[in-house]
Parts: structure tokens; sequence; C-alpha cells
């Protein structure tokens, strides 16, 4: 009974959010102007602009344009594409594959590394190893995600020729790719880990574990490692869901196909229902996200109740 209030609980607050969310997206086209003129080309004419207010409703009250906009938002329908003429969503669901895939493979291996390298700093700690580890997690962090991808692409791709600099095909076109949105992470993980863990080692518990003779890393997997991981989970959960809304910069750098640079390409060309499309997409994902990384905390730690 309690798992279902939990769970009802968290569906309404979703809810809540999303409706704030398309409040947000549908009155920040009336912000900058008449979003009849924003939406046509700047070389249109008045009676050309007048024609596209009325086929857009956009000449009814605020009010009623924003109950027809959440009745079309039930029924999964954003609007037409202004540039390609397609509804929103066809085109949203058709980039997001994409942007899945080179999410995915970014947040795994980043996961991995970080975890191995969060985990050997926490236990050498304050060791020449552990220093070294902090030094590449530090500069990891610092380094810009696009300059690390020009780079990629000038050694990988202009002087070795061993990888291809654009576009998304075999495996091999998302290497770079991978690795430009995932070295940020790693070296967040990493850092991450190594706090979590070395919080958890201090802990009573993993105290009389020591003293019954249990080995260094059967305490630190089996005792410390599942509780040091809450905090990670809520990150990772956060920066899956930031991947799938588009990662802008890379999508951008490498011409990959996803849902960051429709998102981009949108903006560009005035193309709002597209714009409002991965706008809430993005909030959906995260509200998905929030609620699976509260699922996960119970399982990782028993004592957290609801």
């Amino acid at each position: 009974m309690k798992g279902l209030r939990f769970l009802l609980s968290r569906a309404l607050q979703g809810l809540v959010v999303m409706l704030g969310v398309s409040a947000l997206v549908f009155f920040a086209l009336f912000l900058t102007g008449d979003p009849a003129a924003l939406m046509m080309s700047p070389d249109a004419s008045q009676a050309e602009i007048e024609a596209f207010r009325r086929a857009m409703g956009f000449d009814d009250p605020i009010w009623l344009q924003y109950l027809r906009f959440l009745g079309n938002l039930l029924q999964g329908d954003l609007g037409l594409s202004l540039r390609y003429q397609r509804p929103a969503t066809d085109l949203l669901w058709e980039r997001l594959p994409a942007t899945a895939l080179l999410a995915l493979s970014a947040l795994i291996w980043s996961s991995a590394i970080g975890m191995v390298l969060g985990v050997v700093s926490a236990v050498r700690k304050n060791s020449g190893l552990d220093f070294v580890i902090r030094v590449i997690a530090l500069l990891g962090q610092a380094v810009p995600v696009f300059w690390l991808a020009l780079l990629m692409i000038l050694l990988f791709s202009l002087r070795l020729r061993w990888l291809p600099s654009s576009g998304m095909g075999g495996w091999q076109h998302l290497v770079m790719p991978s690795i430009a949105l995932g070295a940020y992470y790693v070296s967040a993980m990493t850092r991450l880990v190594r706090a979590s863990l070395i919080e958890v080692l201090g802990q009573n518990y993993i105290r009389t574990a020591r003293a019954k003779g249990l080995g260094q890393w059967r305490i630190v997997v089996r005792h410390g490692l599942r509780n040091a991981m809450i905090p990670v989970i809520t990150v990772q959960g956060m920066y899956f869901a930031a991947l799938l809304g588009g990662a802008l910069v890379t999508e951008i750098v490498f011409a990959w196909p996803g849902i960051g640079r429709l998102a981009v390409e949108a903006i560009q060309n005035r193309d709002f229902p597209v714009v409002q499309a991965v706008v809430l997409f993005t909030a959906a994902v995260f509200v998905i996200a929030n609620f699976l990384v509260d699922i996960a905390y119970t399982w990782l730690n028993p004592r957290i109740r609801l």
C-alpha cells in the first residue's frame, strides 16, 4: 500500500511538472511579440502573416489557444513542422534512436571507467596513484567538449585517417562522438565515487567488518560500494536524461543526426512546433529519470523508506 501511494504521488508530481513545462513552452511563443510574425519568413508580406495567423489559430483568445494546445498534446499532436511540413513528433522519433545510441555508449564507457578510477582512488587515498587520478579527473572536467571534439577530428580523421569525421554509420562513426560526450562525465563520476566511497568507508559498520577480518576489496565491493552508489545513481539518471534531451555541441560538431541537432536546426529556422516537441520530450525524460532514481534508492539501501 505504501509503495502504491508512493508511485501515485510521484506520478502526480510528474504530471504537475509536465503541466508547468507545457505552459512555459506555450507562452514562450508570446514573450517576444507576435508569434505569427516570428514563425514566418522576414520577407513575408502582411497579408501572408495574417493568413498564417488565422490558419494557426493565433487570432483566438490566448486561453483558448492553450487549451487547444493541451488537447492536442494529450493526443500526441504537437503540430506540423514549418520547415518539413511533417508532424513534429515524427521528426522527434526519427532522431531519437541516434541520440539514444550516442547517449548509451557515452554513459556505459564513462560510468565503467569512472567507477573503477573512483574506487581505486578512494581505496588508495592520499597515495601517488590517488593524486594522479585526481589530476586526470580535474583535467577531464576542465577541457571543453567542443575543443576535445575538434582535436580528435584533427588527429584521428585528418592526420591519421583512422576514423570518419562526421555522420552516422558503422561503429567507427560512434567512437569519437561518444568519447567527446563522455569525457566530462567520466571525470565527474570519478570524483563523485571517490568522495562518496571515502565517506562510507569511515562508517562504523565498515570498521566492524574490518575487525571481523574481512578483506579490503570484499568490504569495498560488498558493503561500501552499494551505499556509496546512492548519489552516483542520481547523477547517472540526470546525466542520461540530459543526453537523451540532445547533446547539442557534440551532435553539431560531428554532424550526428540526433535530437540536439534537430533542436538547433529548428531554432535557426524558427520551427517552433519542433522546438516545443524537443523541450517537452526533454522534460518528460527528466521526470521519468527522477522517478526511476527514486525507485533505485530503496533497492540500494533498504533503510530508505517511502
